[in-house]
């Protein structure tokens, strides 16, 4: 069977014909599932690492499982280029491809999120923004369509201080410190603002803030500036050719790598490999562990791509990325799952699978039984907090690998949760919103 690509209007079409690698035909009676999803572009070996892990579960529960409870899965994947109003489009053309409609949409570009928000609850279809997104979405009794699903980045940002400080040796060695954040000149780029601003004056470092024009190749003039204002550390909050220039440059102009700090955006094999050895030490945040070592990564591997013979590309296999989308589709089919245990197993609506995903608790056992181990750690949703764990973890490129630089971790939580509770109230007062829960 052929997952089936289409593009928004003015992009040519990238087709998959039935039988080919890494793709599932929509069928009737079947759980139908829409990605707006980018390969090409700028950021497209960015984007073709995630949704190939994200195709590639999804057809592990079919080939291996026979569907969610003999429940087959079927999609569509709408090209996007991470460009906004093409996000818009194919959202319009996924949400009619299906009676039950999408499931859910992983729209994977902050600023297509910001783009489609306030569709979603007309439309009744969830949101899933693992890892990115608009931050006070977490507040699910305002926005009880979207799901920020796992941390935010408020708690990236959050967690990154933290990291730095134990680095310097607490807390209050971060007093009187210079810290960049060189970032992405996008809605992306912008969210860490406000978070990093109060974290500045809480715990005294000196914040710069550096933009970077999209795509990011040409960073001259901002390492020049970094260059003068001789930070302790720069924070990289880039995405896709941004990073990989960040690391080269900061090696032209002299600035140790081990004193850069990116977030789980900026920290896979994408941009340290295309860094070559200017990425050596450099740090990064993570939502995910990589690696091969997860029974789900190796029943991948074994069943999709060796018996069936339609997994997306082998040469992505537990790299950061593709990890990453195996556990954005994990997140879906558990709330389809955690859908059918209430309203019976069959094909689900989008307002069926909102309430599977709020209901969702993903905790370590269970985790162990999917095979995902200590890949992510648990998770539990609620009404009020549509994140549901707020952890991060640190790694460092030695070599030509990551490795562990810490623990599951938390940043400011107490910041955080304040910080998105005041945004989310503006956010309901301008939209004339009742905060509350939606039960179901």
């Amino acid at each position: 069977m052929a997952w089936k690509k289409t593009v928004a209007a003015a992009v040519a079409a990238i087709a998959c014909i039935a039988g080919s690698p890494g793709a599932i035909a929509q069928q009737a009676g079947t759980q139908f599932i829409g990605i707006t999803g980018y390969r090409v572009g700028p950021y497209g070996a960015n984007g073709a690492a995630f949704f190939g892990g994200f195709v590639d579960y999804l057809q592990l529960i079919n080939q291996r499982d026979g569907g969610i409870n003999g429940i087959k899965l079927s999609g569509e994947e709408c090209e996007t280029e991470y460009n906004n109003a093409k996000g818009v489009e194919c959202y319009e053309r996924l949400k009619t491809k299906s009676a039950t409609g999408p499931t859910a949409i992983h729209p994977m570009s902050t600023g297509i999120t910001y783009a489609i928000i306030d569709k979603a609850p007309t439309d009744k279809i969830p949101l899933i923004t693992f890892g990115y997104g608009r931050t006070d979405a977490t507040d699910g009794r305002v926005f009880p369509w979207v799901f920020p699903i796992m941390s935010n980045y408020w708690d990236a940002a959050t967690g990154i201080v933290k990291f730095i400080a134990t680095k310097e040796g607490g807390d209050a060695n971060l007093k009187g410190k210079k810290i960049v954040l060189l970032y992405h000149d996008s809605a992306y780029g912008k969210e860490p603002h406000a978070v990093l601003e109060a974290e500045a004056k809480k715990l005294g470092f000196e914040l710069k803030m550096i933009p970077v024009p999209h795509p990011g190749n040409e960073q001259q003039s901002q390492w020049l500036q970094i260059r003068q204002y001789k930070p302790d550390w720069v924070i990289n909050w880039g995405w896709g050719v941004m990073s990989a220039t960040a690391l080269q440059t900061a090696q032209k102009v002299g600035f140790p790598r081990e004193k850069m700090v990116g977030n789980w955006w900026a920290g896979s094999e994408v941009d340290t490999e295309a860094a070559g050895p200017a990425a050596n030490g450099y740090y990064a945040a993570s939502l995910n562990l990589g690696g091969k070592g997860y029974p789900v990564v190796q029943d991948i591997e074994k069943i999709v791509y060796g018996k069936a013979k339609v997994g997306s590309n082998p040469k992505l296999i537990g790299t950061v990325l593709w990890n990453r989308g195996v556990a954005a589709a994990m997140f879906t089919v558990e709330a389809v799952r955690k859908a059918q245990e209430k309203y019976g197993k069959k094909p689900v609506t989008g307002e069926q699978v909102r309430w599977g995903l709020e209901n969702l608790n993903i905790d370590a056992g269970r985790l162990k039984a999917m095979g995902f181990n200590t890949m992510l750690p648990p998770i539990k949703v609620s009404c009020q907090d549509h994140g549901g764990s707020g952890q991060v973890r640190f790694q460092q490129w030695v070599g030509n690998e990551w490795k562990s630089a810490s623990d599951w971790m938390k940043g400011d939580s107490a910041l955080v949760r304040k910080m998105i509770e005041d945004s989310a109230a503006r956010y309901a007062a301008e939209k004339n919103i009742k905060p509350e829960c939606m039960g179901g």
